[in-house]
């Protein structure tokens, strides 16, 4: 059953299982809670307009449809391809079950590309191999480039189907935990009601977190204006860890000057990465699998390419996507999304033309840290009561320090499924917690200060200036010197935030209001990040230091934990942030060293 009710202006709503986000994992998650249990579904976004509709390539599963492949191999690539910071019983789950996942969404009636005998079609992504890496493999289900919009729209069709409850444009604000013999135990969820400006309490037996990722912390991101880390920045200031935050994934091909993504799909397809002088580049950092390397090795390289002075254009400042052999059938037919991108966005015609790329911020393989049930953890291994992540925002961690492509549509269909189903056993024997009287104060407070600020400080100023020092020094190449820089402008940017200016004093659609309260889960969430990175003095998948260039398993063969000690709010300097380690989980692969 569940309630509505109002209260002194603020609406009191009771299910079995609280969803925040409608994305893939998110609805994935609903699928399985919504037929045994009352579920709600809060998002910001109406449901197919989540970033999962942005994912192109494809998702992958050894399904061997077009050549031999293994599950095995699949588990291998992923703890090889995230530098051996993949906790590898979590990577045998992913790969384990991905196979059913991929059924999962073909039978709910995803339209996949099918082989001539009517099989699902599978085409190479970068890091996948067969037998342990000897050569590339077609392991990537695929939709044309459009996989991710088509899984959203079939997920949020069985979503109707099963009758879940959407609460569209409704921003999560905070987490509700109440103490219960002392444990602290989730009690609901805090919304800000976009239409209206009125505040909305979910009271939840359990609630999942699955709120997607925080890429508007740099300036050149393939991420959507709404990508702003909430739920991520929620848990954070709730008092709980965040894992592997200095693990940022920048993708290899970003349209030039505008971090547009063009799908991994394109070298799939056999597309080819040159230099100004027209050289295929990765034969030399990348000899067996070349374009097909793991992304963070492809970034490095396109990057070190340009700061040798091999970058093509009038600044000498990207590289070329060469699809001109591909032929117009191939780029017409399986890449038609990033053919017209490149066309409308540069006016480059990839069917005759070189496409001018550039790494752009794609993805955080760090955030709320889980087990291999989705359960959120409140230290290395202490379950948090009722409490669920999956997606982007969560970390169990399948991606260690780089995620190989077409593993994240992969881990929010398995770890969505498993955050649902788990969320719901937990909801069967469970009460519901009582909820304080003052469950929504903190965030009438909060909203209402805002709204009555005086201050002088311009948010979208603010956030150009973290998005710039972020591009500038805690991007693909990192050193002590400019993570420092980054570290004190992010100081100086907390401070200046607490003097932003809110100018629409409304309530109806207050999107002044609610990118002021956004920019506050950047600013949180660039600092842990800068923070953990300055920490971790060695270079691993996506976190590459200049100054330690080697990766060194003896001392960091860990996984960083994040905790807030202070006053989150504090910018007098970083020392509200305690830092721990939590092992690597281990089961048959040993560190040696990324030959591709």
């Amino acid at each position: 059953m569940t309630e509505s009710t109002v209260s002194d202006g603020i609406h009191y709503h009771q299910f079995d299982v609280v969803i925040v986000g409608a994305g893939g994992a998110g609805m994935r998650a609903a699928i399985e809670a919504a037929p045994h249990a009352s579920t709600a579904v809060i998002t910001k976004l109406y449901p197919t307009r989540s970033h999962t509709g942005a994912a192109q390539g494809g998702m992958a599963a050894a399904l061997a449809n077009v050549e031999d492949d293994n599950a095995e191999w699949h588990t291998y690539d992923t703890v090889k391809g995230g530098d051996y910071l993949v906790d590898q019983d979590a990577a045998e789950i992913l790969t384990r079950e991905a196979i059913d996942a991929v059924l999962d969404l073909e039978n709910m009636g995803l339209p996949f590309n099918r082989t001539p005998d009517g099989k699902i079609d599978q085409r190479r992504f970068g890091g996948h191999t067969r037998d342990h890496g000897k050569a590339p493999v077609r392991r990537a289900c695929y939709a044309a480039d459009r996989t991710g919009h088509m899984i959203l729209q079939t997920l949020y069709q069985n979503c109707v189907k099963h009758g879940v409850n959407f609460f569209n444009e409704f921003y999560a604000l905070d987490l509700v935990m109440t103490e219960v013999d002392g444990v602290k135990r989730v009690a609901g969820v805090v919304a800000y009601e976009l239409a209206t400006g009125e505040i909305h309490v979910f009271q939840g037996k359990s609630v999942i977190f699955a709120t997607g990722g925080f890429g508007k912390i740099f300036k050149t991101t393939s991420n959507a204006h709404t990508l702003t880390g909430d739920g991520v920045g929620i848990i954070w200031r709730k008092g709980l860890p965040l894992e592997d935050m200095e693990f940022y994934q920048f993708h290899p091909t970003g349209l030039a000057g505008l971090g547009i993504l063009l799908t991994e799909g394109a070298r799939g397809e056999g597309a080819i990465l040159r230099n100004a002088s027209g050289e295929r580049f990765m034969e030399r950092y990348a000899p067996t699998i070349k374009d097909l390397a793991p992304r963070d090795i492809v970034a490095r390289s396109m990057v070190q390419e340009v700061l040798d002075g091999r970058g093509a254009g009038p600044h000498k400042d990207y590289v070329y996507l060469d699809c001109t052999h591909l032929g117009a059938e191939v780029l017409e037919t399986k890449l038609p999304d990033i053919t017209e991108f490149a066309r409308t966005y540069l006016g480059v015609d990839p069917v005759v033309e070189r496409v001018p790329v550039y790494p752009t911020a794609h993805y955080a393989m760090g955030g709320i840290p889980t087990n291999n049930d989705a359960e959120v953890l409140s230290d290395n291994d202490t379950v948090v009561p009722g409490l669920y992540a999956a997606g982007e925002c969560a970390c169990v961690s399948v991606h260690g320090s780089n995620r190989l492509g077409t593993n994240s549509l992969l881990d929010i269909n398995v770890f969505g499924k498993r955050a649902g189903n788990n969320a719901v056993t937990y909801a069967k024997g469970a009460d519901f917690v009582p909820l304080p009287d003052d469950a929504a104060d903190g965030v009438v407070g909060w909203l209402k200060q805002l709204r009555a600020s005086t201050g002088t400080e311009s948010v979208a100023q603010i956030r150009k200036e973290l998005q710039e020092t972020m591009d500038r020094n805690a991007q693909v190449f990192r050193t002590e010197d400019t993570l420092n820089a980054a570290a004190a402008e992010v100081r100086d940017l907390r401070t200046r935030y607490l003097g932003v200016a809110v100018r629409d004093k409304g309530k109806r659609f207050n999107t002044d209001l609610l990118e002021a309260v956004e920019l506050g889960f950047l600013l949180d969430l660039a600092e842990v990040l800068v923070v953990c990175a300055l920490n971790r003095k060695e270079s691993r998948g996506g976190h590459m230091r200049d100054d330690f260039p080697k990766r060194d398993d003896v001392n960091y063969m860990q996984h960083t934990m994040a905790y807030l000690s202070g006053d989150a709010h504090s910018s007098e300097s970083d020392d509200h942030i305690r830092l721990d380690w939590k092992p690597v989980r281990k089961t048959i692969y040993e560190p040696t060293e990324r030959k591709y």
